[in-house]
């Protein structure tokens, strides 16, 4: 980290520069220039304050401002001369600054440490990062709204154990994923409000002695409050953990429904096809069509997983305040964000262009005797046979049905009768999948009467058209 006559900016105590080693496993350039904008906009709110408590003059804070200016300008443009050998973005702005405006830029890091400034950006970095993922993930709500509302009708097998349970409607299956993210998405902006708090001007660790007014310096950057201690200003990354900590609950939803179009989409299934977008091919077997998209989802998702494990080990044994062992927690919040609005953009392609198949899936709904709880609900409904009782009989029932290799719709009154006489030619009204599934109707269940009253709901929450 030299300045321009090649002396370290903190290097007034050493005789000797860092080895080549040393600088390489200490530069963070690479990874934290991605807070290029946020440290800029730290350092306007700090010298703006400075100057207000006249800690600064009006000169040089009117010097230091228009010096950001053109380092914003480069930025944005492409222009600005990364150094990597000024280890990080802090000394870079603060390095091309003083080659624009020459002393001034000096005085701007009174009364902060790199320590603040650098979990200052940290802090900003993630609300914005939190805001745009929270809009991803809203926009995939969007999709599996929409795809639910063409299907409130589409009967479709419902599972346990993989098995087949009760007949559901699609719309009804691809609103349970909506409802994952909605939990996913408060959970990201439960974090950007604990997150909210400025840590600028705790400085090094202990504060300093300028008389600073942080409450100005919070406001200006958005921040709720300024951070009551500055011990855990400057070392807490419990925000970071937080953020990560969703990102993975959220990529294990993201996860669950990768495996999901994995199934539908095999041929043993066939209830979907995904697009050719969202397809490839193999390299010897020409017929095939693999659902590699949805794949990746389900790897990256313990990519993601393994960030938020990284992180919590790396700050589970530091002492306070501040260690360089924390240099890393950029570079996997940037890379946990990164993979997971990756693969939430690839899912909202996915369901927004995947073909459903309405007629396999209503065909493997009737397999596996699946309304067979609707016999049982009719034998007690009907007949006032005790549930359990009921059970037994429907049991028998299905075994019957079993050993002559039919569904329960098939199977003749006079079988059924054989097993308990009362049974009546009406309890067939209930054992047809499209009856199963119209007949829950209680809150939260999956009639289409149920389903289109919750996409209508999801259409206004989500504000969609």
């Amino acid at each position: 980290m030299a300045d321009g006559k090649g002396q370290m900016m903190w290097g007034g105590r050493f005789a000797a520069t860092p080895s080549a080693i040393m600088e390489e496993i200490n530069a963070s350039l690479d990874i934290d220039r991605r807070m290029a904008e946020e440290d800029v906009a730290g350092s306007r709110a700090h010298a703006d304050m400075l100057a207000e408590m006249g800690i600064l003059s009006v000169a040089d804070n009117e010097a230091i401002q228009e010096g950001l200016d053109k380092v914003v300008e480069e930025l944005r443009a492409g222009t600005f001369p990364f150094r990597r050998e000024l280890e990080d973005i802090h000394m870079n702005v603060e390095a091309r600054l003083k080659e624009l405006i020459g002393e001034p830029a000096g005085r701007l890091h009174t009364a902060r440490s790199r320590n603040d400034q650098v979990i200052t950006d940290f802090r900003l970095w993630t609300r914005r990062a939190l805001d745009e993922t929270g809009h991803l993930v809203a926009a995939l709500q969007g999709a599996l709204v929409r795809r639910a509302e063409e299907n409130v009708s589409t009967v479709m097998p419902g599972f346990t154990h993989l098995q087949t349970a009760q007949p559901v409607t699609l719309g009804h299956h691809l609103l349970a994923y909506a409802e994952m993210l909605e939990r996913d998405r408060s959970r990201l902006l439960d974090c950007a409000v604990r997150l909210n708090e400025s840590p600028l001007g705790a400085a090094a660790l202990a504060g300093t002695g300028f008389p600073i007014d942080r409450d100005m310096t919070a406001e200006a950057l958005g921040f709720a409050r300024p951070m009551a201690n500055s011990l855990d200003a400057v070392s807490a990354r419990d925000f970071a953990l937080e953020a990560l900590a969703a990102l993975s609950i959220a990529a294990t939803h993201l996860s669950r429904l990768a495996e999901e179009i994995v199934l539908w989409t095999s041929p043993q299934f066939g209830f979907a096809r995904l697009s050719d977008q969202w397809s490839t091919g193999s390299s010897i077997m020409p017929q095939k069509r693999n659902p590699d998209a949805a794949e990746l989802i389900r790897a990256k998702a313990a990519l993601i997983t393994g960030q938020y494990a990284s992180l919590q080990g790396a700050i589970k044994a530091l002492p306070l305040a501040y260690a360089k062992d924390l240099q890393d927690d950029k570079r996997l919040t940037f890379d946990a964000f990164d993979t997971f609005n990756l693969c939430v953009r690839a899912m909202t392609g996915m369901i927004e262009t995947v073909t459903f198949r309405p007629e396999v899936m209503r065909a493997a709904a009737a397999k596996g005797f699946s309304t067979a709880t609707d016999l049982a609900d009719w034998l007690v409904r009907d007949l006032g046979m005790p549930f359990r009782d009921a059970h037994h009989v429907t049991g028998r029932i299905v075994a019957a049905a079993e050993a002559k290799g039919i569904d329960l719709a098939d199977l003749p009154l006079r079988e059924m009768q054989a097993v308990h006489a009362a049974i009546t030619e009406d309890v067939f009204s209930v054992l047809s999948v499209e009856a199963s599934a119209a007949s829950r109707t209680s809150y939260g269940g999956t009639s289409p009467v149920r389903v289109t009253e919750q996409v209508a709901q999801w259409k206004q929450r989500l504000r969609l058209e």
